[in-house]
């Protein structure tokens, strides 16, 4: 299912699609993708300029968690993206508090965030999504960046040039034809951005997730995608395909 233009109805519309996505992202990884013992949980927001997060736990508060590496789905061959930044650059937080999402289940290995329009509404929404990001990475949580809007003029180069400069300042552009961006970040002492920029009617690759520094799982996001269309309202499809709203009357 290629990716649709979601800026074609309005960011109240988009929540219910991007919450559905959400759980099946989910669901699709506790579906025999994680190790033993890890579980991705979908977490509710902790204030109005946060978006949704899906946090990959260990069950083991104490100790440094280790995978299982029977499986073979965890992996620890380098990912294969169009392009990769690598930095050992130490990252300054601009904010002296720092963000921790927890629960119960204990400590976070990893979050996958779906952006929404209102992390990029305002400069103080942007400036809020890029420093939790800046810090879950200090905190040597994995994350994976999911970003289905073009850049606006508070990230000119979109989402990942503005989160990729607190860490290390250096030039990105957007190949021809590509405004919309897909990004795997991998903390620990060396931080690598693996990097998909996609396009409005383009699939969805499947995008590595980091639970360790070395080891990752594939996230899957067209199947999940398509699925979560799939069992979209067939109005709400109608409206992001052609972007014209039901108007009151109308069959």
């Amino acid at each position: 299912m290629p990716l649709h233009d979601w800026t074609r109805v309005p960011a109240g519309l988009y929540h219910d699609f991007h919450q559905s996505w959400s759980i099946r992202i989910k669901d699709a990884l506790n579906a025999g993708r994680l190790p033993h013992g890890i579980s991705a949980l979908v977490e509710q927001r902790s204030g109005p300029l946060e978006s949704d997060v899906l946090a990959i736990e260990s069950r083991n508060r104490s100790a440094q968690w280790e995978p299982d590496t029977a499986g073979n789905v965890v992996t620890q061959q380098p990912p294969v993206t169009r392009i990769v930044r690598r930095t050992s650059k130490e990252i300054y937080a601009g904010r002296a508090n720092r963000i921790v999402v927890r629960h119960h289940l204990g400590q976070i290995l990893a979050i996958i965030e779906i952006v929404s329009p209102g992390n990029k509404d305002s400069r103080v929404a942007l400036s809020d999504f890029v420093d939790k990001t800046v810090q879950f990475l200090r905190q040597r949580i994995h994350i994976l960046i999911i970003d289905p809007f073009p850049p606006t003029a508070r990230d000119p180069l979109g989402i990942h040039k503005a989160i990729w400069d607190q860490v290390e300042d250096e030039p990105f552009e957007f190949p021809a034809g590509k405004d919309r961006i897909l990004v795997s970040y991998q903390a620990g002492d060396e931080r690598a951005a693996y990097i998909e920029p996609i396009a409005v009617g383009d699939f969805l690759p499947d995008m590595p997730l980091f639970l360790t520094e070395i080891r990752h799982v594939p996230v899957p996001l067209e199947s999940t995608y398509q699925a979560t269309w799939d069992a979209t309202p067939e109005e709400l499809r109608r409206a992001v395909e052609s972007g014209v709203l039901p108007q009151p009357g109308e069959e």
